[in-house]
Parts: structure tokens; sequence; C-alpha cells
């Protein structure tokens, strides 16, 4: 059980890191993600489309995840070396 904990912990700090993205991208992530959502929320294939992207972004997650050995190298523009270590 520890692992997994240290693992999640890694995760996080990963996830939440202030250098892998800056503020300005993430405020334009977020409100993009919201205009889009106030747009298609009353069409059909809204959550098949919200569920496909979420299974990307696993996806890539886990890509980069792979290449940077469990976020301990830095590798495509993630180098937040710090955010990744126990």
């Amino acid at each position: 059980m520890n692992e997994i904990s240290v693992a999640i912990r890694r995760e996080f700090r990963v996830a939440f890191s202030r250098r892998a993205q800056p503020v300005w991208f993430r405020i334009v992530k977020w409100a993009f993600i919201l205009m889009v959502i106030a747009l298609f929320h009353e069409r059909p294939w809204f959550w098949r489309m919200l569920a496909g992207l979420a299974g990307i972004g696993l996806i890539v997650h886990f890509y980069y995840r792979w290449k940077t050995k469990v976020w301990t190298r830095a590798w495509g523009g993630w180098s937040d070396l710090e955010a990744g270590r126990d």
C-alpha cells in the first residue's frame, strides 16, 4: 500500500506542478474547455465525445509517464524533474 500512496502523491505533484504549464496556458485551456461544454452540452454525442477525450488524455498521460521514466527524466517539453522526485 505504501508504494501506491507514493505513486499517487508523485502523480499529483506532477499534475499540479506550477512549472509544467504556464499560468496563461492553464487559463486559456480551461476557458476553452468551459466554452466547448457550454456550446455542445445539449448535443446527443456530447458524453461520448467527453469520454473519448478523457481516454485520449489518459493515453497521452501514460505515454509521457513512460517517456519520462515515471517523471524522472525531461522529455518533450516537460522538464519539472523536482515535481517527479519522491
